[in-house]
């Protein structure tokens, strides 16, 4: 190693400012001293973020989280976190610190944080800036779900389909709607519908990559976001999801009770506007319903499962 690099080392370990890098998957890679006594890690451990969190909430220790339904919170967290290029927020420590944090991904998901001690700023005006950031995570939150809602999908899908990925391609959409979702509100009460929306955003969020983006649109219907994916390989994608969600049976006292969805997936074209995608997507999607249901269509090639098996 040169004397340069060696020295920056030295110097990353034995700043106070708080830095730490993860990867696409949200695995912890790298992490300085501070980090680490902040949030109580060895040096060489490499949990993912949400396993951090779970691990030091039940302790009272690390950030503060005020929720008490804390998967829920972790979900809705997650669906937002790393999705923009750059954000920049406050958060507070069980410590008494109060951290000035930002957050920098690039095009392969990795992200670098770097918190700044900010605690001697006067309390009143960190509780105005708490307040403001709180506002602008309900703005971009679904109350049900906890996902994205609509306004922080679509700004994703603009985003993605203003920065081409290497092979020049703009990435894919996909619309997925719950299958007969009124029968399940006529049958078993709206409450069991809404258990069934939640128990597919858990299930497919769990599926999303760092880059993607998932969130619901409105009633059943969910916009999955999938920048530098081609049209068939999106395709596939969403298939498996579509297993995934065809094998559950997610309400205890209705073990008879199963749910599918449709889904049209359309790739990004020269010229588009996250309302021409939408709109091609959306067409494909009336297309898989017509088909029967139950399926992924990709439009301007038609059935998943007839291009797979051909």
């Amino acid at each position: 190693m040169d004397p340069l690099s060696s020295k920056l080392l030295d110097l990353y370990e034995e700043s106070p400012v708080l830095m730490a890098a993860y990867d696409g998957t949200d695995r912890l890679r790298a992490a300085n001293a501070a980090f680490r006594a902040a949030f109580f890690l060895e040096r060489g451990e490499t949990p993912t973020w949400a396993e951090l969190m779970r691990r030091n909430f039940p302790l009272g220790r690390g950030t503060v989280i005020r929720a008490t339904d804390f998967e829920g919170w972790l979900l809705s967290t997650v669906s937002r976190r790393g999705k923009t290029r750059f954000r920049a927020f406050e958060t507070d420590l069980h410590d008494g610190r109060w951290l000035w944090m930002t957050e920098t991904v690039d095009e392969e998901g990795w992200m670098l944080c770097i918190a700044s001690d900010i605690t001697s700023m006067r309390a009143g005006q960190r509780q105005v800036r708490q307040d403001r950031d709180l506002a602008i995570r309900a703005s971009h939150t679904d109350e049900l779900t906890g996902l994205a809602n609509r306004r922080f999908v679509i700004a994703r899908i603009e985003e993605m389909l203003a920065r081409p990925g290497p092979d020049g391609g703009l990435g894919s959409l996909a619309v997925l709607d719950l299958d007969h979702f009124k029968h399940i509100n006529d049958r078993y009460g709206h409450h069991v519908g809404d258990r069934i929306l939640r128990d597919l955003a858990v299930r497919i969020h769990r599926l999303v990559g760092r880059v993607e983006t998932f969130g619901r649109v409105g009633g059943e219907e969910f916009l999955l976001v999938l920048p530098g994916v081609g049209l068939e390989a999106a395709g596939v994608r969403v298939e498996h999801m579509l297993d995934a969600i065809r094998a559950t049976r997610p309400i205890a006292e209705h073990p008879e009770l199963a749910y599918t969805f449709s889904a049209g997936v359309a790739p990004g074209l020269d010229g588009d506007t996250a309302e021409s995608l939408y709109a091609r997507a959306d067409e494909a999607l009336y297309t898989a319903k017509i088909a029967g249901r139950n399926c992924v269509h990709l439009a301007g090639l038609g059935p998943l499962r007839s291009l797979t098996e051909a």
